[in-house]
């Protein structure tokens, strides 16, 4: 146990410390460099999002405007896709990479793509199990450390955690997908040039990575839970 001492365990979580600070500058610094770089066809993100929903025969999905910065998103239970103020409005390039990887989300709802139904399928669960999962732990130490209780409190808290993980690793083809389907959608349809795509793809290569962040941030925090646990037990 480490109560009171240095956790060894936490130098696991540096890594994707570093790495989540360095994503986050990655898709700001790469969107705020692209939001100032106008589209030759003049798009809005709103008109692109329409034109691309319209062509994959999702005339039942609305574009709305929502407030924020990268706050974009796709609800499958309105059949929304929401865009923010740095996005439904502009006819920057990073506006029409952004606004065709949302709808990008809803064509794979539509088709039935199956990592997204079973992402969405599991949210509710992996929502309560993200709650419980660490005041539960933190429970199982105190009483296996001052109560001497068996740590299975412990390994039931870390079982809920694991929820919380394959939810991130779900959440890994889910948005890759849907970028490389934006992408393709934006030169089928000649929405950007050549040197645009580009463009819009290093805006939506550099949002991939928040997710490999997080993603790595889970395995390396679920790690760590389980070594403590296991020293708990030595102890």
């Amino acid at each position: 146990m480490y109560f009171g001492y240095f956790d060894p365990t936490v130098i696991l979580l540096i890594p994707a410390i570093i790495f989540g600070m360095w994503a986050q500058a990655k898709v700001s610094s790469t969107f705020n460099k692209y939001s100032k770089v106008i589209n030759a066809r003049g798009l809005t993100g709103a008109d692109a999002a329409r034109l691309i929903l319209d062509r994959n025969g999702l005339r039942n999905v609305r574009v709305q405007h929502i407030s924020g910065s990268l706050t974009d998103n796709f609800d499958p239970r309105t059949n929304v896709v929401s865009l923010s103020d740095a996005t439904y409005a502009s006819n920057s390039i990073g506006a029409i990479g952004v606004a065709a990887h949302e709808c990008g989300h809803a064509v794979q709802y539509a088709t039935g793509y199956a990592p997204i139904r079973v992402r969405n399928g599991i949210y509710p669960v992996v929502n309560v199990c993200s709650k419980l999962s660490m005041p539960i732990i933190l429970i199982g130490f105190i009483m296996t450390a001052f109560a001497g209780f068996a740590p299975v409190i412990i390994d039931f808290g870390i079982l809920l955690y694991c929820g919380v993980v394959v939810f991130q690793l779900i959440t890994l083809p889910v948005e890759f997908n849907a970028s490389n389907r934006a992408l393709k959608t934006l030169e089928a349809y000649d929405m950007l040039s050549a040197n645009e795509l580009t463009g819009a793809k290093k805006v939506l290569s550099a949002a991939a990575m928040t997710y490999v962040a997080a993603a790595l941030s889970a395995l390396l925090s679920l790690l760590r839970l389980i070594l403590i646990s296991r020293s708990t037990r030595d102890d």
